[in-house]
């Protein structure tokens, strides 16, 4: 992922970063900060970018064991062109590898055994064949003793609204766990209220709507749930979505209810939108956990004049 050093458009930049991204391996590194074992499956060219990937990912205290390197393969790049009106994503992926992706990589002890498969809408936009991957992982859930958690991350630059919409339907109908931002599912669907997703995708045992600025929403077992975003200074929104979902399966993980999921989602993304990276350093477990079990008025103040959209 390439990135201006600063906040400006890219055009204006005179220099860029060079950092990795991707919403999975974002979810995967903010995990392993928090103290869990994560693994991340894919592919990559044995290029100098693959290298970086692998190298990041491993540093960030993920487990890369299921990494396929590509001889002579591209790995796929990203560019990011912020704006305060909204950052706009160039992507350069027609010949990575990762279009290569395959229902077989399901077929491992280790993803059998996971407690938690996490996987996005983003990957079914790559190539039948990984799309293929995407819709055996939620098929076939009821064959594994974990979850299988997935975030519609729709990505209009990759595939129309038309193609998306009812593949992002089905896969996020069997899903275990749901994440969809209400923007995406009014795009995608036609929903204007967290209410109006829950009646399209009933079939899913929890359901999560963000809602931006104004908070999170979580409908489950335990019926609904809602906690207000917190208030942060936008450097940059793109990765805080997959924080969030971070935070809120270690919360899942960790058997804690609703309302602390969704809490430790937030808290989590306010770190990555105050940062350029797609993740930042995240505060001592000890600090989310005391602000996690904050009472609803507390949580209720801190939370006024919101400015958050992820």
């Amino acid at each position: 992922m390439f990135v201006p050093l600063r906040a400006t458009r890219l055009a204006e930049a005179e220099t860029v970063s060079i950092k990795v991204g991707g919403a999975e391996s974002n979810v995967a590194i903010h995990f392993a900060e928090l103290g869990y074992h994560a693994m991340w499956s894919g592919k990559v060219g044995d290029d100098p970018f693959g290298v970086l990937v692998l190298r990041k990912l491993e540093e960030g205290g993920v487990d890369t064991s299921l990494v396929t390197v590509v001889s002579g393969g591209r790995t796929g790049i990203y560019v990011k062109d912020p704006d305060p009106a909204g950052t706009t994503v160039y992507y350069f992926r027609n010949h990575s590898v990762a279009r290569d992706l395959r229902a077989s990589m399901l077929d491992t002890p280790q993803v059998r055994d996971a407690r938690i498969i996490h996987l996005t809408g983003i990957t079914p936009a790559l190539s039948d064949s990984a799309s293929d991957l995407v819709l055996r992982a939620v098929s076939s859930r009821s064959d594994r003793s974990g979850l299988v958690s997935f975030d519609v991350n729709y990505r209009a630059a990759l595939w129309p609204v038309e193609v998306a919409g009812p593949l992002l339907h089905l896969i996020a109908s069997q899903s275990d766990i749901c994440f969809v931002g209400l923007d995406e599912a009014e795009l995608l669907w036609g929903c204007t209220t967290a209410e109006s997703v829950r009646e399209i995708l009933s079939s899913v045992p929890t359901l999560v709507v963000k809602d931006g600025a104004i908070g999170a929403h979580s409908f489950g077992v335990d019926g609904h749930a809602f906690v207000p975003s917190l208030p942060v200074e936008v450097v940059e929104p793109v990765g805080a979505g997959d924080a969030f979902a971070a935070g809120y399966l270690a919360g899942a993980l960790r058997n804690r209810s609703e309302t602390f999921r969704l809490r430790l989602g937030h808290l989590l993304a306010a770190q990555v939108l105050g940062v350029m990276s797609d993740h930042a350093t995240l505060p001592p477990w000890e600090k989310l956990l005391h602000l996690c079990e904050l009472t609803d008025i507390q949580w209720s103040e801190s939370a006024k004049g919101s400015k958050y959209a992820y």
